[in-house]
């Protein structure tokens, strides 16, 4: 199983940005994913979930401004970030849920840098 995210860079303050994760090694659509992210320095939090049929949800501070879908054909998840503010800079993860794990842990592969310049 792989999870590859892209799609991060650097945007100015109310910019938007559409980040990608292709998940390979594994049936797609049947699984219910989230797209997370980590400030330097904290715990990776929650930003938004799409079930295998779906369903989506959103964090507080996702919610109104990014969306989330999918394409269960190119094995792909989305995420497009609409008004980025200063706040959203972070490392961005995609993952299953329940998150995939390994023998050595929860895998979460490299992630996507977002630099939002205020």
């Amino acid at each position: 199983v792989q999870l590859q995210a892209s799609g991060g860079g650097l945007v100015q303050a109310g910019g938007l940005l559409t980040l990608s994760c292709v998940l390979s090694g594994t049936i797609f659509s049947r699984k219910d994913m989230g797209w997370y992210r980590q400030f330097p320095g904290k715990e990776r939090e929650f930003v938004a979930s799409i079930s295998s049929i779906g369903d989506t949800n959103y964090s507080d501070s996702a919610k109104g401004r990014f969306m989330i879908y999918r394409d269960d054909e190119r094995k792909t998840l989305y995420l497009q970030m609409n008004s980025l503010k200063f706040e959203d800079s972070a490392v961005y993860y995609c993952n299953s849920i329940p998150v995939i794990t390994t023998s050595y842990g929860a895998y979460w592969g490299p992630g996507t840098k977002v630099t939002v310049s205020s």
